[in-house]
């Protein structure tokens, strides 16, 4: 029960999952700690370093996790990894002996962070997977549906919906791959002591045991090691998983950023959904603001501003480790990853729901799409003989007057006054003119690319990472 007359993160139960939440509570962590000495008693019980019996009785209390007990003995000796330690050896009467034996805290607590940003970045891709499959039926669905697309937030020539849709998928896509990327290339430190040398664990099992003695750790904690490593595994890590999920929000916050645009009355081309008994604003009854837009675009500045943290944490490492990245971690590595949680399932949400406004799209098309089919109308004119200077001028003057006339709420009549114009009509039949104008196909073969995307998004993803 969360205990809201003390300070709570929103992070402890406003954003994020509960799955994301579990992976970095500190139940879970002491849990995962706990495995990793009794991996770390198994592989020495081979070099008869401690007894099977030993290693079963830890086995046997490993999941018992008493985080009150714990606690108590930190406030009185400032560690909590030698408190866990202390709190295990208690309940493990025979095995507690051996706890840590020849380890440094890093040893446990260093494998247990990679671990658990294997298992973050994995829900993470599960998510952007249920992501990627909504646009692509979107993209599907409105392969075909012109729009006028923008440039410089100004009108500029047709496209489709699909197609639209089709650059975040590309953007997400590129994201998927990277995270994908990052998951595999993820490593413990190992088990290499204080300095990472393996001094204390080369006089328990002999510097010639070293080697197998790791490999066998890795296979059974299924974690990669780095080679090298002093007392922590190099924090360089940290920055490269972050600066991806930076990346992936980048990709999110420019999609957020559209919709909010775009659904503005004055575009109102699409819009989030919005529950009958949803309330807008608290003082204006009327107001459907895009909420769910503008919390991913909030949580995407703050996680943009992340990585700068794990930067300076590798960079400011000195010589074989301090101590100046523990505290900040503890905050960084959770909120990275739950922010990015809340920010992909309310992705889900606003596009599980998103409404078109095919009226709206219809509207702002034929308002503005006339001014793009000029370019073919001056194209066709000068092929067939004119001038192409004084034609350009006067499509031009024609233009001018019925951007005026839109500006005005009036219709556009810039094909009406072309197919009349006198000039025009020496080198174009009427009926050329209006096949032209005939803005809404002109756009080349974007709904053929945005469905190649699709194609290759499902190519990608067919062999999506499952989370462990």
């Amino acid at each position: 029960m969360t205990d809201f007359e003390n300070y709570q993160s929103p992070f402890s139960w406003r954003y994020g999952t509960d799955a994301m939440r579990r992976l970095w509570s500190e139940q879970y962590k002491r849990l995962l700690w706990r495995q990793i000495w009794v991996a770390l008693s198994e592989v020495q019980a081979e070099y008869r370093l401690v007894t099977s019996a030993q290693t079963a009785d830890l086995r046997a209390h490993m999941d018992e996790v008493d985080l009150p007990r714990a606690l108590a003995i930190e406030e009185e000796i400032k560690h909590d990894l030698m408190a866990e330690v202390r709190t295990f050896a208690e309940q493990a009467k025979l095995g507690g002996g051996i706890i840590h034996l020849g380890a440094t805290s890093m040893d446990v607590e260093d494998n247990a962070d990679a671990l658990r940003l294997r298992r973050s970045l994995e829900l993470t891709l599960g998510n952007l997977v249920s992501l990627l499959e909504i646009l692509n039926k979107l993209i599907t669905q409105y392969a075909d549906t012109p729009l006028i697309a923008y440039t410089h937030l100004q009108p500029a020539e047709p496209s489709t919906l699909g197609y639209r849709l089709a650059m975040y998928a590309q953007d997400l896509l590129e994201d998927y791959k990277t995270l994908k990327d990052q998951r595999a290339s993820i490593r413990g430190k190992g088990f290499k002591g204080a300095v990472g040398t393996g001094a204390s664990y080369a006089e328990l099992i002999g510097r010639e045991n070293l080697d197998e003695f790791e490999r066998k750790l890795s296979c059974k904690l299924d974690l990669p090691f780095y080679p090298v490593a002093a007392q922590t595994y190099p924090r360089k890590q940290d920055y490269a998983i972050l600066a991806s999920l930076a990346g992936l929000g980048q990709s999110l916050y420019k999609m957020a950023f559209d919709f909010r645009l775009l659904q503005s009355p004055s575009i109102g081309e699409v819009s989030e959904p919005f529950g009958s008994r949803q309330v807008g604003s608290s003082a204006m009854p009327f107001k459907r603001n895009p909420i769910q837009a503008e919390k991913i675009d909030s949580l995407g500045r703050y996680l943009a501003s992340l990585p700068r943290v794990a930067w300076d944490n590798a960079a400011n490492s000195i010589l074989e480790r301090t101590l100046d990245d523990s505290a900040n971690r503890r905050i960084l590595l959770p909120e990275a990853f739950l922010a990015m949680d809340e920010m992909l399932k309310t992705a889900i949400e606003l596009l599980s729901g998103l409404r078109v406004d095919g009226k709206a799209l219809k509207r702002n098309l034929d308002m503005y799409g006339p001014f793009a089919a000029t370019e073919r109308v001056l194209m066709a004119v000068v092929k067939a003989g004119a001038n192409r200077q004084e034609t350009h001028e006067r499509i031009r003057s024609y233009s001018m007057k019925a951007w005026d006339a839109v500006q005005a709420g009036e219709p556009n009549s810039l094909e009406d006054a072309l197919s009349t114009d006198v000039e025009i009509k020496k080198f174009l039949s009427e009926e050329q003119l209006h096949a032209l104008m005939a803005y809404e196909s002109h756009m080349g073969n974007a709904p053929e690319r945005a469905r190649q995307l699709v194609a290759q998004i499902e190519e990608e993803i067919k062999n999506k990472v499952e989370a462990r």
